[in-house]
């Protein structure tokens, strides 16, 4: 009988063993996966500097700043866009979403802002994209307030959001385009006009 007991034991141990080293096999494998389909920050800063090219001085730390405040990102935007405002102001742009696990895709924005805004800008923009579950899941509005940039040698950097993904477009161009406003932009897989 006391055969039979230590054997139960042993055999409940090794099962329990075997459990949690499946259970830290498991979760090294979600974690592994996870950095799989995220950008570390100097992939980020090449395709910057790729992208940008030489007025791109002061991108590696607006990148270092966003990669403090939200950690890795799941995909970026390289893409231009135009806007404009005197009180009211409109923007548009188009560029291509580069993600890990789901290729590249065409997308583009259009928004409108409000507030103590003026002028006119063209810029090359990249946006960092945090918490992206799926790419049909980026075409929706996301908002924000401009104006309150993170701004180094020229390169500058805001912040929206919808209730979980986190849009970080950094920018640099010509123009200039001075004050704050409220706004949002509205992601789509199709242009359009319409920024409502």
């Amino acid at each position: 009988m006391q055969q039979i007991m230590m054997a139960a034991q042993t055999a409940s141990r090794a099962i329990l063993a075997t459990m949690f080293l499946m259970a830290g096999a498991i979760s090294a494998a979600q974690a592994q996966q996870a950095n799989n389909s995220q950008y570390s920050m100097q992939e980020i800063v090449d395709a910057g500097h790729g992208f940008f090219g030489e007025t791109s001085g002061g991108l590696a730390k607006v990148v270092e700043r966003a990669f403090e405040r939200y950690g890795l990102p799941n995909g970026y935007i390289l893409g231009q866009e135009g806007s404009g405002a005197f009180i009211a102001g409109l923007t548009y742009g188009e560029g291509e979403l580069n993600t890990k696990n789901a290729g590249q895709h065409n997308v583009f924005w259009q928004g409108p802002s409000l507030g103590i805004d003026w002028g006119g800008q063209g810029s090359r923009t990249m946006m960092l994209v945090y918490n992206l579950p799926s790419v049909p899941s980026l075409y929706k509005r996301f908002g924000g307030v401009s104006g309150s940039a993170y701004v180094v040698a020229g390169v500058g950097m805001t912040v929206l959001t919808d209730e979980h993904i986190v849009v970080v477009p950094i920018r640099t161009g010509i123009g200039a385009r001075l004050g704050v406003n409220v706004g949002y932009l509205k992601m789509t897989q199709n242009p359009t006009w319409n920024p409502f």
